[in-house]
């Protein structure tokens, strides 16, 4: 919800607005974890009559429905190198929410999101930490990769956020280095994004006025909708705590 809330409140103008996003090519990689993520092989047929319906209903609801791009869904093993050509690279984003969960992926997914980069590309990534030192080791990836820039709170949904939650904008260095170095000490910092005119190019809000020809964006539902948000949240960090956990 945070990174979809932070794309809607940037639509209307800057990068994300429709009129720049047209023609772009887009993939997302997904855990399963996230609204924005995908899950593996087994629930593709689900995850097609899920994208027809939402074309379906995008058509009836948009009155500029032309201009409205294609979906496809496709099985990514992080890693596999068949899969990453199947897909057709580099893309001109690619975004994730929680693709990190577990130390031994990291690597996959590093390599992975090199193997569909170009040198334009955007990499948008949302991630809740979870693991201190599974948190460090990927930024610790990243950094040696990309140029990292942490999305600042002003700039996210002002319901739609949480202190352990995090966005990341990231740029392809010149040159990719896969694999962490063997010294482990990396000198760049990361990089936060404000709310500082100049700023705004990796946050959607790009000088130049609205987006021409685009709806304004949805806003947040009033009511109990914040409260049931963070209830579903912490309620799924407990099924995690104790999904273990044994009853006498």
């Amino acid at each position: 919800m945070v990174f979809v809330k932070f794309l809607e409140k940037n639509s209307r103008k800057g990068r994300f607005c429709p009129s720049k996003l047209k023609g772009k090519r887009v993939i997302e990689l997904g855990a399963g974890c996230g609204l924005a993520g995908l899950d593996q092989v087994e629930v593709l047929p689900l995850l097609l009559r899920n994208v027809e319906r939402n074309k379906s209903w995008i058509s009836q609801s948009n009155s500029d429905s032309g201009s409205f791009g294609s979906v496809t869904v496709a099985e990514l093993d992080w890693g596999n190198k068949e899969h990453i050509r199947a897909v057709d690279p580099p893309f001109d984003y690619i975004i994730g929410t929680d693709v990190v969960y577990s130390e031994h992926l990291l690597q996959p997914l590093m390599e992975t999101i090199v193997a569909l980069s170009g040198p334009k590309t955007k990499i948008m990534l949302g991630y809740e930490i979870r693991s201190t030192t599974v948190h460090e080791q990927m930024m610790q990836m990243w950094k040696s990769n990309f140029n990292v820039k942490t999305v600042s709170k002003s700039k996210m949904d002002a319901k739609y956020q949480h202190p352990s939650i995090h966005l990341y904008i990231m740029d392809p260095k010149a040159t990719l280095i896969p694999e962490v170095s063997a010294n482990g000490n990396n000198e760049e910092e990361e990089e936060e994004v404000v709310s500082n005119p100049g700023d705004d190019e990796d946050t959607g809000a790009e000088s130049g006025g609205p987006c021409t020809g685009s709806e304004d964006s949805a806003e947040a539902k009033t009511g109990n909708l914040d409260d049931d948000w963070e209830i579903r949240r912490c309620g799924a960090m407990a099924a995690r705590l104790l999904k273990d956990v044994k009853l006498a």
